[in-house]
């Protein structure tokens, strides 16, 4: 596997223990991250409740899961401790604040005082709504809106997602704390290893509620119920929002063509992992989405590997029968690997964080 020699791969079984835990119930991976790595935590919670905190950047493809490891790092430490910043959620509240007065009249007040840089407050904000075709936005002004929301965080443990975006900016990720005026808390780079097989089924197969937006997966995140079309031939998710009356669930356009919508993002993530994997003076760790087959049972327990969904519709009673099996990926050096569901990957990144603090 990828970065194998750097990075040995990380297992999560515990000795003696046969349990298994239902890690889609928010109680059950409460008792499975306790069980799992309750030493590990409890750790990280003495550190955190001295007022300690630390930064760090998660960098992974896109569609790798790094919102999804720091909310469970939210569930298992609190939100009043960890905060998720987001440079694409970022961006985005600048579209929003520009369609209001106030909010608008604040943010280029802030920006006059606190960016620097050779183009104006309003041109880099052209260039970022792309009104400005021309004019690069400068990372600069990039860092100038993370200094804003790390303002309004306050004093939490900090998940970076989205930064270094671009090759660019991995210069300025090195001396982040200082020209963020950040506490001198420790930083650490920790990547995200998916397979890209992995990726391209998640977006295939997405499938999303058009009442509440909520996302599922046909092959990987079933609902309650499916529902089977038979002049269509096709299956449905419905929606589990007993509200919304059988909502059916559906792709949005273009998910049909799967990581081929994103090659050109998808490559230059590659190389910002191999470029800050090469660089010295900072903490590096890595996370891994999955596990080869063949050495799984040394590595995980069955409960921790993502399963797969497939569906038969039976003519005489009119019912969908839901078929599970682990889900099986080739990864992206050919070999046979499971992908794993999210808890343990999350788990895996508690263990480093506390070797990579030195606790």
């Amino acid at each position: 596997m990828k970065y194998e020699k750097e990075f040995p791969l990380f297992s999560t079984k515990a000795e003696g223990m046969t349990k298994k835990y239902n890690l889609s119930d928010i109680n059950k991976r409460k008792e499975y991250f306790e069980a799992k790595a309750g030493e590990d935590i409890a750790k990280l919670k003495k550190y955190i409740d001295e007022g300690k905190t630390f930064i760090v950047y998660l960098l992974g493809k896109k569609n790798a899961g790094k919102g999804t490891y720091t909310k469970l790092l939210m569930e298992i430490f609190g939100r009043d401790k960890i905060a998720h910043l987001s440079v694409g959620d970022i961006v985005r509240d600048v579209h929003t604040a520009m369609e209001d007065e106030n909010q608008k009249k604040e943010l280029l007040d802030y920006l006059h005082e606190n960016y620097r840089g050779y183009i104006s407050p309003e041109q880099a904000i052209d260039a970022l709504l792309g009104r400005d075709q021309k004019t690069l936005l400068p990372n600069e002004f990039i860092m100038a809106m993370v200094k804003r929301e790390i303002d309004k965080i306050g004093k939490k443990i900090i998940f970076v997602d989205g930064f270094p975006r671009n090759l660019d900016q991995v210069s300025y990720s090195l001396f982040f704390k200082q020209l963020v005026d950040y506490r001198q808390d420790p930083d650490i780079f920790i990547a995200i290893d998916i397979p890209e097989a992995v990726i391209d089924e998640r977006m295939r197969w997405r499938r999303v509620c058009p009442i509440c937006h909520t996302p599922r997966n046909l092959k990987l995140f079933t609902t309650q119920e499916v529902e089977y079309d038979e002049k269509e031939k096709q299956f449905y998710l419905i929606c589990d929002n007993p509200d919304h009356k059988r909502s059916r669930m559906y792709g949005k356009e273009g998910d049909e063509m799967g990581i081929e919508s994103i090659r050109d993002r998808l490559e230059l993530d590659d190389q910002l992992i191999e470029k800050i994997f090469s660089l010295h003076g900072i903490k590096k760790g890595l996370i891994r989405n999955a596990v080869s087959v063949e050495k799984s049972k040394e590595y995980v327990d069955d409960y921790e590997i993502t399963p797969a969904y497939s569906y038969e519709f039976d003519d005489a009673t009119k019912k969908v029968k839901t078929i599970e099996k682990p889900f099986i990926v080739k990864d992206d050096e050919g070999m046979e690997v499971y992908s794993l569901l999210a808890p343990p990957v999350a788990l895996s990144l508690v263990r480093q964080l506390v070797e990579l603090l030195g606790l």
